[in-house]
């Protein structure tokens, strides 16, 4: 069990326990693809909304699609809804440099998490940081919805539902059609499956059908 503390602007201070044979680690030998109607769902009960808004949590591999993703429900939502946002990298700031430049948000409201591991990690087994940098964001603009970006990786990459309550995925299909037959907690997990780039599945010679 570990456990993180940390304050908003000297507000209040309060702790995250993690407990990573409770919540599963990423780097776990799976005993198959998963299920997604026996997947993992959102916690409902003890959720503090006071604390953090509505989350969505966005995967995939590198060159998906994922930043892309982020920037278009950034349009879609700032002028209805207060949002922010926060990316992660291994060792760059690139998405969120990315989402500034294309003002998908005010650049205050985008904070980017450099890991420096295993970035499926700092999502799913210690979600410390990535939590902190959401609530700080709630408290400073009173969000209505937070996105998450995780850093690229492979199909066995997943959120913690502590800290994603929707998880939207994106495969593309350069990758080839065997990628959502290979399933994986990516994919069999996350609560809406994204294939992008369809129109190059002729070029690749993958089907979309079937």
């Amino acid at each position: 069990m570990s456990a993180a503390t940390h304050t908003h602007d000297g507000v209040h201070q309060h702790s995250h326990e993690f407990n990573a044979a409770e919540h599963g680690h990423s780097h776990e030998i799976l005993d198959g693809p998963g299920s997604y109607l026996n997947r993992e769902m959102p916690i409902v009960e003890g959720r503090n909304w006071a604390d953090r808004a509505f989350t969505v949590g966005i995967g995939g591999p590198v060159g998906s699609g994922k930043t892309a993703l982020m920037l278009a429900l950034s349009r879609v939502f700032r002028t209805s809804h207060s949002v922010a946002a926060v990316t992660n990298d291994i060792f760059t700031r690139e998405d969120a440099e990315f989402l500034t430049r294309h003002r998908a948000l005010p650049a205050e409201r985008i904070r980017a998490i450099e890991t420096g591991g295993c970035p499926h990690a700092a999502v799913r087994e210690d979600i410390s940081t990535n939590l902190a940098a959401l609530e700080d964001l709630h408290a400073q603009f009173a969000t209505d919805l937070l996105l998450i970006e995780s850093g690229g990786d492979n199909l066995a990459a997943n959120y913690s539902r502590e800290l994603a309550d929707y998880i939207i995925y994106v495969i593309d299909v350069s990758g080839g059609d065997k990628v959502p037959r290979k399933g994986g907690p990516g994919i069999t997990q996350s609560d809406l499956l994204v294939v992008n780039k369809t129109d190059l599945a002729e070029a690749v010679g993958a089907t979309t059908w079937g």
